[in-house]
């Protein structure tokens, strides 16, 4: 993203009242950040769902908001921390398809936030010895499968999660709920400084926000999120660790559990998940091989590219990138179809059309496009 779209872009989501989903309908409908603040209150106004307080509200706070943004901006570019809005190619796929999504992500390191294979593991801050042990045989045994380790650098399951992947040369992300600049517990610092250079560090949160207390829950939705499946080591049946599987669970991801000793109060979590079917049994690896496919899911690429459903002669760049989203679903609205494929709805409208023309797709009720290939 150009420099003075991020600026925009950051002055947006410092903007009060404008959350993740006004936001990318505002820049859905209006073209890019920059433009949000540009174009006249009666465009807005014909935006579905903007009405006069949300047009006086970006009126009065654009200017400090953009001042905020300039200092933000700065700090970022001193401190090796790269700003990720819902746009940039950079930010997870995963973590996009949802709707309360952060529109921007505060990174540093050098992990690809868009592997093939990303879990998240969580558990208990009171960590056993069998759920130190079940951890760090979980990890080594995904070493094959290179998959990268998502957790909340937290005590307990978190950061034995993040030291065993360091351990076993996977990358592995730490989703904070501080700002980038403040890494909380402070004794975990020694490993987020390895991450750095084995995966990351990440947050929605902007410098030197504090982690407190309400922030956490917001933070275990990004790593449900930004992953496959959310693993649970150990828990307790009233714990964080639970919000966040109900979190996975409620954005139609994968959920396993580890069973565990009956007279354990840090496995009454993770039994009931199991008990009450929010989650599979995990107990090796194979278990979630066979749960997200992963043993079907390399012949299965390698027949799709050996006949590749559309010709990149036959469509250009934004047509592909509306077909690609339309693989996934089979059928979007059109505002959905606007952002997954980061296209304004003018350009979108434009590309629809050649679409239909071509026979590609068609057109249903409310706004929805199906594809017909």
């Amino acid at each position: 993203m150009a420099e003075d779209q991020i600026l925009y872009a950051v002055a947006l989501s410092r903007l009060h009242g404008v959350g993740p989903q006004l936001t990318r309908l505002l820049v859905s409908y209006c073209g890019s950040p920059k433009a949000v603040f540009e174009v006249p209150p009666g465009k807005l106004e014909k935006i579905p769902g903007v009405g006069s307080v949300l047009i006086r509200r970006i009126a009065e706070g654009k200017s400090a908001a953009l001042r905020q943004a300039e200092e933000i901006v700065k700090r970022a570019g001193e401190e090796g921390v790269e700003l990720l809005f819902y746009t940039s190619s950079r930010y997870p796929d995963r973590l996009k398809q949802i709707a309360d999504a952060p529109t921007l992500l505060y990174y540093r390191g050098n992990g690809n936030l868009n592997l093939r294979r990303i879990i998240s593991i969580v558990g208990t801050r009171q960590i056993t010895s069998y759920g130190q042990t079940v951890t760090e045989r979980i990890v080594e045994e995904l070493k094959p499968y290179n998959a990268m380790i998502v957790s909340g650098l937290a005590y307990g399951v978190d950061v034995v999660a993040h030291r065993a992947a360091l351990q076993a040369g996977l990358p592995t992300i730490g989703v904070m709920a501080s700002g980038p600049d403040i890494i909380y517990p402070s004794v975990h610092r020694k490993y987020a400084e390895k991450m750095l250079s084995q995966g990351g560090l990440i947050t929605e949160n902007s410098f030197g926000t504090k982690p407190d207390a309400p922030r956490f829950p917001a933070r275990n939705r990004i790593i449900a999120g930004m992953s496959d499946c959310t693993i649970v080591v150990e828990a307790a049946l009233k714990s964080g660790t639970l919000i966040t599987a109900d979190i996975a669970h409620g954005y139609d991801k994968e959920v396993m559990a580890v069973p565990g000793n009956i007279t354990s109060p840090v496995s009454e979590g993770t039994n009931y998940l199991i008990k009450s079917l929010k989650a599979v049994a995990y107990t090796s690896v194979q278990d979630l091989v066979e749960l997200m496919n992963w043993d079907q899911q390399d012949d299965a690429d390698a027949r799709a590219r050996s006949k590749a459903p559309f010709d990149p002669e036959e469509f250009n760049a934004d047509e592909l990138k509306v077909l690609h989203v339309l693989q996934q679903s089979r059928e979007e609205h059109m505002d959905n179809l606007s952002w997954k494929s980061q296209l304004s709805v003018s350009a979108l409208a434009s590309v629809l059309l050649g679409l239909e023309f071509k026979g590609i797709i068609k057109a249903k009720p409310g706004k929805v496009f199906a594809l017909l290939a």
